[in-house]
């Protein structure tokens, strides 16, 4: 009931586009820095500081503001600089960034890629996802890196990239993007992977299941987004580069 629900909401927002997406997205990249911050042992009152810088600075991105450019790009670095040494925490500033990059790069996509490109990026991560579960529980065998994550195997990583590759193949046939998206989609498909094994990784750090119980059943939103994070700075980057 709960994937049902997100998958709705997140749709919804989608295709809504402007302020319903923006404010999705902010209040997901707030979630995000608070559970970092957890992850990362910091003080609460860090914590809850950094977590509004986050939200003023996506104010930035509203649609109340011209669309992203280069400049907003080195204000919300500058702003993660200023981060680390206010609060004298490379860990919480590399998280600001990181996430704040993230959550900058989806709303790009959605303003200025477009619905189509946006919807691919999710639906390629959510195809990655779903792929390498079911081919993971039903194959089985050689674990893909047992010192970050326990569960993952090489199995779940193929079948992964074929799912993300699929539907892929389905967006450049009944679509306008190019087919560059297929190849693209197996790089992505190992990105997602990486960002979720990177997830892992900090959640066994911290000696932690979850990043947090936002969501019942599903852990907390860095543990439902940790694959999409990687994958939205890599779509917009190319985009912005004119490839899509």
């Amino acid at each position: 009931m709960t994937g049902v629900v997100l998958v709705a909401v997140a749709l919804g927002a989608l295709f809504a586009g402007q302020w319903p997406f923006w404010l999705l997205v902010t209040a997901l990249a707030a979630a995000m820095i608070y559970e970092w911050g957890g992850l990362m042992k910091e003080p609460a009152r860090k914590t809850v500081s950094v977590t509004v810088i986050l939200i003023l600075l996506m104010v930035l991105f509203s649609p109340a503001y011209a669309p992203i450019d280069q400049a907003d790009l080195i204000a919300a670095g500058a702003v993660g600089i200023a981060v680390g040494f206010g609060f004298w925490s490379a860990r919480l500033a590399g998280g600001f960034l990181y996430l704040g990059l993230a959550a900058i790069a989806i709303i790009f996509l959605r303003e200025q890629g477009g619905l189509i490109l946006t919807l691919w990026t999710l639906a390629m991560v959510w195809a990655t996802d779903i792929g390498a579960y079911f081919s993971g529980k039903t194959i089985g065998g050689p674990k893909l890196a047992p010192q970050f994550s326990p569960n993952k195997t090489w199995a779940g990583l193929i079948g992964g990239i074929v799912c993300a590759t699929l539907v892929s193949a389905g967006f450049a046939l009944r679509s306008d993007l190019p087919v560059l998206i297929v190849p693209l989609a197996a790089l992505f498909a190992v990105i997602a992977q990486l960002g979720d094994l990177y997830e892992s990784w900090l959640k066994r750090r911290a000696d932690v299941k979850d990043s947090s119980n936002l969501f019942p059943g599903h852990g907390g939103a860095l543990d439902r987004l940790d694959g999409l994070l990687p994958v939205a700075i890599g779509v917009a980057g190319i985009s912005a580069a004119g490839w899509l």
